[in-house]
């Protein structure tokens, strides 16, 4: 700074014609100085001309900000301590070629601007699937199927986040933070558990499985053999898994109701205890009902298949998890238990409805309310939990147990329950 005040000292008091210079970042006016005695070194000097006024900006090779029209651009220096004052060496560049080059900022823009860009894609997809759960709403596709998998949404949450801090884009750090904050809370189980009120009368053990078109259904026998479950729900248990059953399962098991079909479409609910006839729920796939009596209390049965959230039947889904929870609205004062594969997730809206009916899921009771069932080939350590078992609050939960069996989707999911007498 004393270097500049003392040059621009120099030029004013030796001129007789005002003349426009640049010294560093400062502007003063008088002719070229013609000598002096500067203490400080790598002062610049250029005159600038009303042509080179408007013209690019450029960096002297010392790194001075000077303007130019893309003609040669004179620097001056002197050695430190010299005393050579403003003559010493003269250094010429080319229009812009004395601008920075390599690894400066320029250079590594393109980067940043990746990362911003990759940052907000990532974080625009979160933000919608998590809104929808912060809305309670289920949206449309691929909204739904999403949700299923909302604890794994942390991932891309914290790429985002990442990527935007390499960016230093400000804005996607505090969307960042704000987007994982919001998938993080939303990852606690729902609902909260209590034990029921009034005297333990009997345990039940149930054990409920998809297996697949039928093709889980000799791995679902060994299952039972070891586990010895007092009630069995099977889902897309089709004509020729429904006689296997029968026929392997028949004395330990000699009651059931069902509603056949193929593929998919069939369903058996098996129990050791006599099953009184129910209705079924109407829906795509088979639904039965049973009424069975436990310690001579009525237990209402119902096993639930709804169809899954793929794109185009969405609506079809919503409105079978609908039917649902009208029906556990109207047995959430009886004993109730609703086992099956729900296609759906506490993630869920649709789900949350059933729940918010009267029902309680058995393994929420149990602290494993987010252990995956499906699918199978890539849990537990991805997945969601669609298969549940859900009671009303008649029942306490003391375990839950998740198996894995051959030749299916989905794993299998066994609850210890306690029914209570309520006062």
């Amino acid at each position: 700074a004393m270097s500049c005040a003392v040059a621009l000292y120099t030029v004013a008091a030796t001129t007789d014609r005002p003349t426009t210079w640049r010294v560093g970042l400062l502007t003063g006016t008088g002719p070229p100085p013609a000598g002096g005695n500067l203490r400080r070194p790598a002062v610049v000097f250029r005159q600038r001309t009303a042509e080179d006024r408007g013209g690019p900006r450029t960096r002297s090779p010392q790194g001075v900000l000077v303007r130019g029209t893309g003609g040669p651009e004179t620097a001056r220096t002197g050695p430190r301590g010299s005393g050579s004052g403003l003559s010493g060496t003269t250094r010429t560049a080319a229009g812009g070629a004395g601008g920075r080059t390599g690894g400066g900022r320029a250079a590594r823009r393109p980067g940043r601007t990746l990362a911003a860009w990759t940052a907000g894609l990532l974080l625009l997809g979160v933000s919608t699937v998590a809104g929808c759960r912060a809305a309670d709403r289920d949206g449309v596709t691929p909204v739904p199927q999403l949700l299923a998998f909302l604890p794994w949404l942390l991932v891309p949450a914290g790429a985002g986040l990442l990527l935007a801090a390499l960016a230093r884009w400000r804005t996607g750090l505090v969307w960042g933070v704000a987007a994982l904050g919001t998938v993080a809370w939303y990852v606690q189980p729902y609902g909260r558990p209590a034990e029921p009120g009034g005297r333990p009368v009997a345990g039940l053990r149930v054990l409920t499985a998809n297996v697949e078109f039928g093709r889980g259904a000799s791995a679902l026998i060994e299952a039972v053999r070891d586990e010895r479950p007092d009630l069995v729900f099977v889902a897309e248990c089709e004509t020729t898994c429904a006689d296997a059953l029968t026929a392997a399962l028949a004395d330990d098991y000699p009651h059931r109701r069902a509603v056949p079909g193929t593929g998919s479409d069939g369903s058996v609910i098996l129990g050791r205890r006599p099953l009184a006839p129910a209705p079924a729920l109407p829906g795509t796939m088979g639904m039965p009902g049973a009424t069975a009596d436990v310690a001579g209390h009525p237990v209402h049965l119902l096993l639930a298949h709804p169809m899954p959230p793929l794109p185009g039947d969405v609506g079809l889904w919503r409105h079978e998890l609908g039917l649902l929870r009208d029906h556990a609205a109207r047995s959430a004062d009886r004993p109730t238990v609703v086992a099956g594969d729900f296609n759906a997730s506490q993630d869920h809206a649709a789900f949350r409805g059933v729940l918010d009916a009267g029902l309680r899921d058995a393994a929420r009771l149990a602290g494993a309310a987010r252990t995956p069932t499906w699918p199978a080939r890539t849990a537990p350590p991805l997945g969601a939990q669609i298969d549940h078992v859900l009671v009303s609050e008649h029942f306490g939960a003391a375990g839950a147990r998740f198996l894995d069996l051959a030749d299916t989707d989905h794993r299998a999911l066994v609850v210890d329950l306690t029914l209570y007498e309520r006062t």
